[in-house]
């Protein structure tokens, strides 16, 4: 059992005797999903954990902007049984509704979910009056993440420091390797729960009809360099093999796109590139249905909500040594390739490629055990337990 840091001591006894109200604050929210894993990390954790009552406040857009649909602004709304939720339109973000909505919700808990946002992060912990909080890096504070807009986020965390609230507050990490990032940036001192990810788990989908000498690939994420699909498509300009890749998911930055439509116009004949655009959360069993491979090699993910998913459904997955998912290989569950050479990548497209249905069927069924086997729901809520003072 993974155990939270053990600096963790000065939560006041009378925490820990009566159902908590937990006050979550971040940008989107379902319906939204553009913005990714932690907006699905949340939904997860509010539909299959019940030990404690949920309050979300949100912002009422996508990560494009879009208004979202089917929802009420500006008041509290029910998303299930123990959640409600807050879509807030930009106009009433000010510091005294933001003060008074966090009071009047009577929270026990304050649990912020980002590091770089003002008003769904920094201004909610200083100005909301709640007897504990706690701030969930969710990998912004992985190396590969910190590489990517790295002015903005030194300006933040900049910020974290000059008003000490990373020494005022708790942090939340979900596994230990996110701690140590923690720690390398805020301090040994500062004071980290570790809890995990909920996943969502899908039935086993059977291989059919592999063939040797073709592969039919699919990568379900956010298209932007943090994900490379570009370096997916420049390990497919060397294929010999028939290769079809399938892409799912929202644009998120257009000039990297825009480097991946001239990869994918130079690519040779038999290698075929089909962009399928945004796919919801609820289309996502179907639109790995098809596909032989999942293919994402992240230069980091906290989680990796997507590459879970593909395992559980029995799609062996090609992904870099930075997920929370290594050992692929000797499991038959998949690959972990290196990024600093794209020709590795072209190596794992091939080596899939060559299996035959017989060989490919033992590396379905590999996939799927990999993911159930590091399933354990009821240690996951032990962890939010012991985080969300469910345990005295």
């Amino acid at each position: 059992m993974r155990k939270y840091h053990s600096r963790i001591k000065s939560i006041p006894a009378l925490f820990f005797l009566t159902r908590k109200i937990v006050f979550i604050c971040i940008d989107w929210f379902h319906p939204s999903y553009k913005a990714g894993g932690p907006v699905q990390s949340i939904a997860n954790l509010v539909e299959q954990y019940q030990g404690v009552s949920f309050k979300i406040f949100c912002g009422n857009t996508d990560l494009d902007g879009s208004l979202n649909e089917g929802v009420v602004f500006d008041r509290w709304t029910y998303y299930n049984a123990h959640t409600q939720v807050w879509y807030s339109s930009s106009g009433w973000r000010s510091v005294g509704n933001i003060r008074k909505l966090i009071g009047e919700a009577g929270a026990d808990i304050l649990f912020v979910i980002g590091i770089y946002s003002w008003y769904f992060n920094l201004l909610p912990l200083l100005v909301g009056k709640v007897p504990v909080k706690i701030v969930s890096a969710r990998g912004m504070l992985h190396p590969g993440a910190l590489s990517q807009k790295s002015f903005k986020k030194n300006f933040f965390i900049g910020l974290w420091k000059l008003t000490g609230l990373y020494r005022r507050h708790f942090f939340h990490a979900t596994d230990e390797q996110e701690r140590i990032f923690i720690q390398q940036n805020f301090g040994k001192r500062v004071r980290v729960f570790i809890a995990g990810n909920f996943p969502r788990v899908f039935d086993l989908q059977p291989a059919i009809d592999k063939k040797a000498g073709a592969l039919s690939l699919v990568s379900i994420a956010l298209i932007s360099p943090m994900k490379n699909i570009g370096l997916v498509l420049e390990a497919l300009r060397t294929c010999r093999e028939q290769i079809r890749y399938t892409i799912y998911g929202p644009i998120k930055d257009a000039l990297y796109w825009e480097q991946c439509l001239e990869l994918i116009r130079k690519l040779p004949a038999n290698v075929q590139v089909d962009y399928r655009g945004e796919v919801i959360p609820a289309e996502i069993v179907a639109a790995l249905k098809g596909s032989d491979v999942f293919i994402l090699p992240s230069k980091s993910e906290n989680f990796g909500h997507a590459i879970f998913e593909a395992l559980s459904a029995g799609k062996p997955v090609i992904t870099s040594f930075n997920t929370p998912f290594n050992g692929l290989y000797k499991c038959q569950a998949g690959l972990n390739v290196s990024l600093d050479d794209v020709g590795k990548i072209t190596a794992a497209i091939g080596f899939f490629a060559g299996m035959d249905q017989v060989t490919f069927n033992n590396w379905n069924v590999g996939a799927n055990k990999y993911a159930m086997e590091r399933l354990d729901l009821e240690e996951l809520r032990r962890e939010y337990d012991l985080m969300f003072g469910q345990n005295g």
